[in-house]
């Protein structure tokens, strides 16, 4: 018969051994075999991407961080992303990448990624950047070419160009798909939309304000 204290000590030791494990199971899967290219066109529904038969050399390759994107859109900044969907044999390898291009004066609005950390470098110009923890302390710093910022997973972060000049970064993530939630075209351009009375208590304006900021928040139509 198992004494109380037995019992104790082998809850305590599952208590901790889940702790122990717990930051393992914090970013993608590990994966089970060399090689699983993502069948981007499969109907199979798995937590990535099912993996495909016939793989080639071009499923690891990617050009499109090597020139600057475009920036002449309302905010001033564009981002390149290079993960599984860009790159399929980046499934179950737990990391991507992006580039991130912005204007003089551009923003990368805040906005977060649920399922990454990510650390930037500074490839030319100067940023101000920063995030939001969750006791909302706001972390920030001023950052310019050859420098390297993180910014940890989940947490709100920006990035704004007050220079006179473009600037521009290198982003790694620890996720083949980070996933990227815009704090205001979350809110205020979901479909079907939030409700007006959630936005206007929760940002104490009037449904007039709510309207028309989702009017300039509205994906455009040709």
């Amino acid at each position: 018969m198992k004494t109380k204290s037995s019992s104790f000590l082998i809850t305590l030791f599952s208590f901790f051994f889940l702790l122990a494990i717990t930051p393992c199971l914090a970013a993608d899967p590990d994966m089970l075999q060399d090689l699983c290219v993502a069948d981007l066109n499969s109907t199979v529904k798995v937590n990535g991407f099912a993996c495909k038969a016939n793989v080639t050399e071009d499923d690891f390759f990617f050009t499109g961080l090597a020139s600057p994107g475009a920036t002449n859109n309302t905010m001033g900044s564009l981002v390149t992303g290079a993960n599984v969907e860009k790159i399929p044999g980046l499934n179950t390898l737990g990391v991507s990448m992006s580039r991130i291009d912005y204007a003089p004066n551009g923003l990368n609005p805040p906005h977060t990624h649920p399922r990454a950390t990510e650390m930037i470098f500074v490839l030319y110009g100067t940023l101000d950047v920063g995030f939001i923890t969750t006791a909302n302390k706001l972390i920030t710093k001023n950052i310019t070419k050859g420098d390297t910022f993180v910014f940890p997973r989940g947490l709100v972060h920006f990035q704004k160009n007050n220079g006179d000049a473009p600037a521009a970064v290198i982003a790694a993530f620890n996720s083949q798909l980070p996933g990227t939630q815009s704090i205001a075209v979350t809110l205020f351009a979901a479909l079907p939309p939030v409700p007006d009375h959630v936005l206007t208590k929760a940002f104490q304006i009037g449904t007039n304000e709510v309207q028309k900021i989702k009017s300039r928040l509205a994906p455009k139509t040709r």
